[in-house]
């Protein structure tokens, strides 16, 4: 059965989100973004905590995505 609305992830946690999250941005496997591209999902949202270190990652990441 095929849902009415595409899903998207609003709430991904990164390595960056230090006591959080072991999920990689890029690197080995392709990481997150290629999965999210392989998926077929549209968007997907970075919501570190207290921080921002990984945001110019996901971004190149999301464009090569």
């Amino acid at each position: 059965m095929e849902p009415t609305a595409p899903f998207v992830h609003l709430r991904l946690h990164s390595e960056f989100s230090l006591v959080d999250s072991v999920l990689r941005i890029s690197g080995g496997g392709g990481g997150f973004c290629r999965a999210v591209r392989e998926r077929g999902m549209p968007a997907v949202a970075l919501t570190d905590l207290n921080n921002m270190f990984g945001a110019v990652r996901f971004y190149r990441a999301a464009l090569d995505a």
